[in-house]
């Protein structure tokens, strides 16, 4: 089996790697069960390991940082109830401008969005993106969410953004598919309808979306470091 890193399938990279798929596959297959601390550590470990795997190749501390952060949001998401929705969503927000960060400070500047063409014609439709979220949720929210809300979009669309300064792909590639994971998951928690039959699919592919995203990016920093 070719394995991404150096070594084989024992090797400590690639072995967390593996830890961290099978967690993400687990979880995917408890989605419809009710909350429980075996189906919140499933969630927790699959993007935690990719921290620690970022931390063993001596990637950007940035991207651990990032990492760690999502793992701290998906076990507030993992549970029920509005304290544990806000730490969630807290978390999100506080790693997106770490990743904001660490995409700024490995790209070219914002310059590039007018430099070449498709970033330039993929920024701004992230942006109606944005505010189509924004005005679809403004409604169907609780006042007390609607701040905490418009602030969390903002933080996404400026990850975005960022990600397409980048020259990578998997960068690019994995905060697009972060924001759509973040697009569907905000339709299944407050536009779908309770006893929508679409629910399970939905969630099913915001999970897949999310960690496709969070190991697309990994993946990108860890096996091209010679280019950041």
């Amino acid at each position: 089996m070719t394995m991404p890193f150096a070594g084989g399938i024992d090797a400590n990279a690639n072995a967390t790697l593996i830890f961290s798929l099978a967690a993400a596959v687990i979880y995917a297959f408890t989605l419809g069960m009710p909350p429980t601390l075996a189906r919140s550590a499933a969630k927790t470990l699959a993007v935690a390991m990719l921290a620690v795997l970022a931390a063993l190749q001596g990637g950007p501390l940035l991207l651990v940082a990032a990492l760690a952060l999502s793992a701290v949001g998906d076990a507030f998401l993992s549970r029920d109830g509005e304290k544990a929705f806000l730490g969630g969503l807290a978390s999100f927000l506080i790693a997106h401008i770490v990743y904001v960060a660490l995409f700024l400070r490995s790209g070219s500047g914002l310059g590039v969005l007018g430099a070449e063409s498709w970033r330039g014609a993929i920024a701004p439709a992230l942006v109606v993106f944005a505010l189509v979220m924004l005005v679809a949720l403004w409604r169907r929210v609780g006042p007390g969410l609607r701040v905490p809300i418009t602030v969390y979009i903002a933080g996404i669309l400026a990850m975005g953004v960022s990600a397409l300064t980048t020259s990578d792909v998997w960068v690019i590639g994995g905060a697009l598919l972060f924001m759509a994971s973040d697009g569907l998951l905000a339709t299944d928690k407050f536009l779908v309808a309770a006893i929508s039959p679409h629910r399970a699919w939905m969630r099913f592919a915001v999970w897949v979306l999310y960690y496709a995203a969070q190991l697309a990016i990994t993946l990108g920093f860890l096996l091209n470091q010679g280019s950041y």
